[in-house]
C-alpha cells in the first residue's frame, strides 16, 4: 500500500503523547493507519546532536517524522537524517501555536510566511527521497482564511509538495493557550472541502474535532483524501483504530480484540524493561483502551497505580486486564 493510501487515516503528532511506545500500541490496533512522531525540532537534531530522538521500532511503519523549524538548510539536514533512519514521510509543522514554537519562528507562525514555507519544503524535498508534507492551520490571528489558505497551499504546490493536512481551525498566537487553540477557534470544515475542490491535484487531509469512524467515513465520502485524528485516537484509541483497517482500508482480516491487543503488549513491555525502561512509559498510553466499557475505571486505576512503581513488571498489564469484564474485552 502506498503512503498516500495509508494517509486515508492518520494519528496526529501530539507532544508528550505520540512517542515510540504510543505508536507501537496504536500499531497493534491498526496495521494500516499512518502514525506520526511528536514534533522534533530541526535545531535539536542538527545543532544539538539529539539524533536519539529519531529512534523507533520497525513495527511502527508506516510512520512519519514531524519536524519543527524555519531554516531551509537546517530542515533539509534534519529531513536527510530522518530519511536515513528509515521514516516513510517527513512532515513540516506549520500548525503548533505554543509560545516555545513561536519563539523559534516555526509552527503556526509560519502561516504568515508562505514564501519561507515554500523554501523550506523545496530544500527538504531536494535533500532526501522521502515525501515531504505539511500540517497547517486555516490561518492565524486576524488573517482571513479564505484569502491566506489558498495562497499558502499554492506556494507549497509550487515548491513540489503534494500532500497537506489542514487543521480546520485558526490559531490565535496571542491570547489563547495551546490547549484553548485546540477547542475555542471554530471549526471550518467547508473551507477545507473548498480547498480540495480548488486544488484537486493535492492530497488533502482534514484534522480537528473528528471523534469516530462514522465521521471519518463521512469526510472521506465527501471527497477528502484523508482524515487525521488527534486526541480522540489517544483517549479512546479503540473507537478510532480498532476496526479502521476493515472500514477505512478494506482489510478482510478480523480486527483483534482489546484483550488480544493488551496481551500483545506484554512482551514489548518486557523488552523495554529489560533495556532499562519503566513499565509506566508503555502503559500510560494504554489507559483509554477500554473507555466507556464495564471495568474501564478499574483497568485505568490498576494500570496507573501498579505501573507507577519503578520496579513494576510487565505482568501488571495482565493483572489489569482481569478488572475488565469478558464481554468488554
Amino acid at each position: 500500500m502506498e503512503i498516500d493510501q495509508h494517509a486515508k487515516l492518520s494519528v496526529a503528532p501530539m507532544m508528550d503523547w505520540t512517542d515510540r511506545h504510543c505508536r507501537v500500541f496504536h500499531r497493534r490496533l491498526s496495521s494500516h493507519a499512518l502514525l506520526y512522531t511528536e514534533m522534533v525540532t530541526a535545531p535539536a537534531l542538527v545543532r544539538g546532536g539529539a539524533r536519539h530522538l529519531l529512534a523507533f521500532s520497525a513495527e511502527e511503519h508506516p510512520v512519519a517524522l514531524q519536524l519543527g523549524g524555519s531554516d531551509p538548510a537546517e530542515l533539509a539536514e534534519a529531513a536527510r537524517m530522518g530519511a536515513e533512519e528509515g521514516y516513510d514521510e517527513i512532515n513540516l509543522n506549520c500548525g503548533c501555536p505554543s509560545d516555545r514554537v513561536q519563539s523559534g519562528t516555526f509552527g503556526a507562525v509560519l502561516m504568515k510566511s508562505p514564501e519561507l514555507v515554500a523554501e523550506c519544503c523545496a530544500a527538504m524535498i531536494a535533500a532526501q527521497p522521502c515525501e515531504v508534507t505539511v500540517k497547517c492551520r486555516i490561518g492565524v490571528d486576524d488573517q482571513e482564511p479564505r484569502d491566506v489558505l489558498p495562497a499558502f497551499l499554492d506556494k507549497i504546490r509550487e515548491a513540489g509538495g503534494r500532500r497537506v493536512t489542514i487543521h480546520a481551525r485558526k490559531a490565535w498566537l496571542k491570547g489563547l493557550s495551546p490547549k484553548e487553540n485546540r477547542d475555542i477557534p471554530p471549526l471550518d470544515y467547508p473551507l477545507v472541502h473548498e480547498m480540495k475542490a480548488a486544488f484537486p491535484e493535492l492530497h488533502i487531509s482534514i484534522n480537528g474535532g473528528i471523534t469516530d469512524l462514522d465521521m471519518i467515513e463521512a469526510q472521506l465520502g465527501a471527497g477528502l483524501d484523508g482524515v487525521m485524528v488527534g486526541r480522540a485516537a489517544y483517549h479512546d484509541p479503540a473507537a478510532i483504530l480498532l476496526g479502521a483497517d476493515q472500514r477505512i482500508f478494506g482489510d478482510t482480516r478480523a480486527a483483534p480484540s482489546r484483550a488480544e491487543v493488551t496481551l500483545s503488549m506484554i512482551p514489548y513491555a518486557e523488552a523495554h524493561i529489560a533495556a532499562g525502561g519503566r513499565l509506566h512509559q508503555v502503559t500510560r498510553h494504554m489507559l483509554g483502551l477500554f473507555a466507556g466499557l464495564p471495568g474501564a475505571r478499574a483497568w485505568r486505576r490498576h494500570l496507573s497505580e501498579a505501573a507507577a512503581d519503578h520496579t513494576a513488571p510487565a505482568t501488571v498489564i495482565r493483572d489489569a486486564l482481569a478488572h475488565v469484564t469478558e464481554r468488554a474485552a
